[in-house]
């Protein structure tokens, strides 16, 4: 897996970003390199590698994390009229820390 730049970049604040929301343990932003036209990311603020690094004892965090991520992803589809939910394992995440992005639009690339 690759770097981590959440932790990294996003949370040590080296890379400004524009918060869509914000708890105690969870994250929620525009997407510094946007994929779709809007395009949110959610992340704990606590590092956890991917969905499959999760113990038992992350469940609170797990339910904290999906609350804001079904909290965002109402407000898109409320505004755009659909949205995408993904977290990417493996070989397809390209920052190893768990994510979710929220999307809405035709990609861009």
């Amino acid at each position: 897996m690759t770097s981590d730049f959440y932790c990294e970049e996003v949370l040590s604040g080296r890379t400004p970003v524009s918060v869509v929301m914000e708890t105690a343990n969870v994250l929620a932003f525009h997407h510094t390199r946007p994929y779709y036209p809007l395009h949110i990311v959610v992340i704990p603020k606590r590092h956890i590698a991917s969905l499959l690094a999760l113990t038992n004892e992350d469940e609170p965090l797990l339910l904290e994390l999906l609350r804001v991520v079904r909290q965002v992803a109402a407000q898109v589809q409320a505004d755009q009229g659909g949205c995408r939910v993904i977290t990417n394992l493996g070989k397809y995440q390209d920052s190893g820390h768990l994510h979710f992005h929220i999307g809405a639009g035709e990609p861009l690339r």
